[in-house]
């Protein structure tokens, strides 16, 4: 099997960490769906004082691990089997969560799960950090935007760009206060939600 390659992980990576390492500065991070591996090894090798746990469903475990295993250091976990809509997480409790390009794949309720999900385990005054696309006060920010939203329909009906807005009012709903957003290389952001204390 060759080691899965994303030319759009190389090209966000340093955008990426630019604003995470304000954010994550020590304990376990969890990301949801790591994909490629490939944000994960570069992140940990960037955060050394963070604890980098990976995660995604299990048809992408093998590659991650082509990634992670010529990684030298400590701080970056093999990935754990996570699908969001399962009831018992691999982890208990973490100080940071991270995920990218995520919340257009899943279908709505999945994406409400997630949040829900991250606000059992997120320590209050933690913080969650998504990154993607987003239309903001029900717009399109791109015309490239919109003929990807368009695709994604397409290929599955549940799949689609969200609007700000309502990962707002999602992440309200689950004990989370937005913090900012990122505008980001390539029409995308990094929205950031911190885990108010209950």
């Amino acid at each position: 099997m060759e080691k899965p390659f994303s030319q759009a992980c190389e090209n966000n990576k340093m955008a990426i960490l630019a604003v995470i390492r304000r954010y994550f500065e020590s304990g376990t991070v969890l990301e949801i769906g790591s994909g490629t591996g490939q944000h994960a090894v570069y992140f940990a090798e960037q955060l050394p004082n963070v604890f980098w746990q990976t995660s995604d469903q299990d048809i992408y475990h093998a590659g991650i691990n082509l990634w992670l295993k010529d990684y030298q250091n400590n701080n970056l976990g093999s990935p754990l089997s996570l699908d969001v809509n399962q009831d018992t997480w691999p982890l208990a409790e973490v100080n940071g969560i991270y995920s990218a390009n995520t919340a257009h794949i899943m279908d709505w309720s999945s994406v409400c799960r997630m949040f829900y999900k991250n606000s059992e385990i997120l320590k209050p005054g933690g913080y969650f950090c998504l990154y993607g696309p987003v239309n903001i006060n029900g717009q399109y920010t791109s015309e490239s935007n919109r003929h990807f939203d368009l695709q994604l329909r397409q290929r599955e009906s549940g799949m689609g760009i969200r609007n700000l807005e309502d990962l707002q009012t999602l992440a309200s709903e689950n004990q989370f206060e937005f913090v900012t957003k990122h505008a980001m290389p390539a029409n995308n952001y990094t929205m950031v939600w911190r885990r108010t204390h209950s």
